[in-house]
């Protein structure tokens, strides 16, 4: 059956929607994917072929998502001698106790198959001498398993490819396109979605498309951070919008820090660029100033130990040394191998003045990942009827407490594919195409305070500083009350005389990060353990007795959290009562 989520009490909206004008146009579908990146566009195209009539709504352009970005590649048992079981071994030790076991046995025994699929679809990556897949190796990784196109530009080629599917079956789409609320009927289940379009074209401004199925493959929300590998567009927003529908998130303290970014300078902010986990895959090493190997003893697999590892190791030779930066010697590689094999990250050096051929690329951490994200079942669910999830936004319990380097790719590439038949079973059953929902009428009055487009810099700084790499209850607690703060000035002004930020692209944005970073800081102040990618300096061992469960959040119609544990590591989470977290204060949101 379509939407039906599993295991949740939160099965009605908040009632919650941003302050933004009414509707001006509307499209009707049988389901509406927001999101173009590998998650989305594969979902799109698979319900297109099941019939249904579908419509992509996209944040900028079709190819302009997180897909794009991703340098090392694709992860599938397709090598000799590899298995599924091997794969599965990998990803269950890098998410550190947290993975759901049968989540991720689908991901690897339906991911050589689904890579297969989206090669048929006109994705073409490099071949050996022979004439195979050329695989390699990357972080956490005991095989050669990692697919990859154009050296380094393997995400660039799957989108290549997804987009030119989508427009080569003249699919509907809606460009630059900012989405901003769940619509719901008046039973609580999805009945399509507002958005806003950015610039000139069919639609402009405030509009809204029916459908009776929502798919968020909205990417990640790497922008809550100063510095980050994430596009600009990465600001939170499915997570933000599945929040105010009442959707349960899960794992959002687990913020993957990617350890090897181009280090631009202590005040660089936004997008930075990226130094692939394949690099280290085909034998760079990583070193401080005087040129000493430091992750070698740290772990067996040295700098390919799983990221959180290198990260962590990268962070404390920087507070060895008081140093803002370590190094990546690839020297060794030659130009050819330089020129061949990675020829976008050689061109993104020198781009900054660095030869990674004559010297050691600088590099430190910065926040590329979310591991946790909208809660979903195995057919990507979520708690709200009719709304699903797929990709970075969603938190299918793949990736546990800290992805296994080019997973991702591969979890919304498998997810995808089962979303769609889900919703197609579901049309089938249902007779969806015979269905418009009635959507609940959008409230008069604004029921969220909009953040003035400053605030966006503020969230960031105090994130950075307070819920980076290194936490601890002092920094974590000082993060929450200056986002408090951000808040209640906003709410303040409403009260006070029904004022509030103007809408638009900037305050909408700024308002849906402080939504994501206050469940992230919360989530992170409770879980007083180190796991995965995260690391508390005041409780930094590892904690199964008490903490090898998930951290639920959802949103309450008074803007107050809900925050509980599950009773185990098992994800989702069953019908039965989850047990309560410790208790904590309300927080309002």
């Amino acid at each position: 059956m379509t939407g039906k989520g599993t295991g949740s009490d939160s099965a009605t909206g908040t009632g919650i929607r941003l302050h933004a004008p009414a509707p001006g146009w509307a499209l009707t579908a049988d389901v509406v994917v927001v999101g173009s990146g590998v998650a989305g566009l594969t979902t799109a195209l698979r319900c297109e072929a099941a019939g249904l009539r579908t419509v992509v709504v996209t944040k900028a352009r079709l190819d302009d998502g997180s897909t794009r970005w991703a340098q090392g590649g694709i992860a599938a048992a397709l090598g000799d001698g590899d298995t599924p079981e091997q794969h599965l071994d990998d990803t269950l030790v890098a998410g550190a106790g947290l993975c759901d076991e049968e989540a991720v046995r689908i991901l690897v025994t339906e991911g050589p198959d689904a890579v297969r699929r989206l090669i048929a679809t006109g994705a073409h990556f490099d071949e050996s001498s022979e004439g195979g897949l050329e695989l390699t190796r990357e972080g956490g990784h005991h095989r050669r398993r990692i697919a990859h196109a154009g050296g380094d530009a393997t995400g660039a080629e799957i989108s290549r490819a997804l987009v030119e599917a989508v427009r080569e079956r003249s699919l509907a789409t809606v460009e630059n396109a900012l989405v901003l609320d769940l619509l719901t009927d008046a039973e609580g289940r999805t009945a399509g979605v507002t958005l806003h379009v950015m610039g000139e074209g069919q639609h402009d401004g405030v509009g809204a498309v029916h459908a009776p199925a929502v798919v968020l493959a909205t990417g990640g929300m790497g922008q809550v951070y100063s510095a980050t590998t994430n596009p600009s567009v990465s600001t939170g927003d499915g997570v933000a919008l599945a929040l105010r529908a009442g959707a349960e998130v899960s794992d959002l303290e687990f913020v993957q820090f990617h350890p090897t970014v181009l280090f631009l300078g202590a005040d660089a902010e936004g997008q930075q660029p990226l130094v692939s986990e394949a690099v280290r895959g085909e034998g760079a090493h990583l070193v401080d100033a005087d040129g000493v190997r430091f992750m070698v003893g740290q772990h067996e697999l040295a700098e390919l130990a799983p990221r959180d590892i290198v990260a962590k190791g990268i962070t404390r030779r920087m507070q060895e040394k008081d140093a803002e930066h370590m190094f990546l010697d690839a020297r060794h590689f030659g130009s050819d191998m330089w020129e061949h094999r990675f020829p976008t990250i050689l061109a993104a050096c020198r781009a900054h003045g660095i030869d990674p051929v004559t010297e050691p690329v600088p590099v430190s951490p910065a926040a590329h990942y979310a591991s946790g994200g909208v809660r979903t079942d195995a057919r990507g669910r979520t708690t709200v009827p009719g709304l699903y999830a797929c990709g970075e936004v969603a938190c299918t319990g793949v990736h546990g407490a800290n992805r296994l380097a080019s997973n991702s790719l591969l979890e919304g590439l498998v997810y995808a594919e089962r979303i769609a038949a889900d919703i197609a079973a579901g049309s089938a059953e249902d007779g969806l195409h015979a269905r418009v929902p009635e959507a609940v009428p959008h409230p008069e009055k604004p029921a969220h305070p909009l953040l003035a487009p400053e605030a966006r810099f503020a969230i960031q700084r105090i994130m950075t500083g307070g819920a980076g790499v290194l936490r601890s209850a002092e920094s974590l607690a000082t993060a929450a009350d200056q986002l408090q703060r951000l808040h209640g000035e906003a709410r303040e002004a409403l009260d006070e005389n029904g004022k509030t930020s103007e809408p638009g692209v900037d305050t909408w944005e700024a308002t849906n990060l402080l939504c994501v970073a206050r469940v992230l800081v919360a989530a992170a102040l409770l879980r007083e353990e180190t796991r995965g990618c995260h690391w508390r300096e005041d409780h930094p061992d590892r904690d199964d007795t008490d903490w090898r469960r998930h951290i639920v959040v959802r949103l309450n119609p008074d803007r107050t959290l809900a925050v509980r544990t599950t009773d185990t590591a098992d994800f989702p989470p069953t019908t039965r009562q989850p047990r309560q977290a410790p208790p904590s204060r309300p927080q309002e949101q």
